[in-house]
């Protein structure tokens, strides 16, 4: 068999060779995501483990909210005072 010619090994077999590594690259975070997602579903909604609805991440998501809002809606109203 005769030698693979430089360019070719260069761009060609390289490329070839690289390529599921690259894939790889972006699967396995993907996966990690999805794992930690599945697993923080499935904390939150098994009967053992089960928080009280109102400690569980929607609330806790929805509480913060609603502070934030406030605060802006009380910045907004201190500084329509203060131009007036």
């Amino acid at each position: 068999m005769p030698p693979v010619p430089p360019l070719l090994h260069r761009y060609v077999v390289s490329a070839v060779l690289d390529a599921p590594l690259t894939r790889l690259r972006y699967v396995d975070p993907l996966l990690g995501v999805f794992t930690g997602v599945l697993a923080y579903y499935l904390h939150e909604t098994h009967p053992r483990t089960a928080l009280p609805p109102d400690q569980r991440l929607t609330e806790l998501i929805r509480w913060k909210r609603e502070k934030t809002q406030r605060e802006r809606e009380d910045q907004l109203r201190a500084s329509d005072a203060a131009e007036q």
